[in-house]
């Protein structure tokens, strides 16, 4: 028997890899809830790191997009008092028609040509929201791993026969 390698009894979740003969770290159940506790936390620190660092990227990558978005709604603020105005008048006096209705020929033309711009700098914005899809996915593999380690933890393994 001597020449027959040895098979430990598989202890339950320790946590940190420090444990004594017979899988605990010498404190017991109240060692393993602290490992435990001191792994989630540790979870809860990395994803919070993760989540700053998506937010990050997200800024950078939305940061043309919104700048965009600001100037479309400039744009559209400060062309319907003064600019609109201007053209309705050439407008009117180029067809024959009367000013007001220059002034809505013009004040249209305007704000679609307003909302062009805003929808496209929207659909970029949204799009480089889907940076913080890494974030949503290790946050439901560590929630994931918290439920298997509660589930599991406590649960006896049975020996093995020789």
């Amino acid at each position: 028997m001597a020449d027959q390698a040895s098979v430990r009894e598989p202890s339950s979740y320790t946590g940190n890899g420090h444990s004594g003969p017979n899988g605990s770290n010498g404190n017991g159940v109240v060692g393993r809830i602290a490992d435990f506790g001191n792994d989630v936390f540790t979870l809860a620190e990395l994803q919070a790191k993760l989540i700053a660092v998506d937010a990050r990227d997200c800024v950078q990558a939305a940061k043309w997009h919104t700048i965009f978005l600001v100037v479309g709604v400039v744009l559209l603020v400060s062309a319907v008092p003064v600019a609109l105005l201007g053209l309705a008048d050439v407008a009117a006096r180029a067809l024959g028609i009367t000013a007001g209705a220059g002034m809505l020929i013009v004040a249209a033309l305007a704000a679609a040509l307003a909302g062009l711009t805003i929808y496209l700098a929207l659909g970029g914005v949204s799009r480089s929201m889907m940076l913080f899809r890494r974030s949503r996915e290790e946050f439901v593999r560590n929630l994931n791993w918290v439920r298997t380690v509660m589930v599991h933890s406590g649960r006896t393994f049975p020996k093995r026969k020789p």
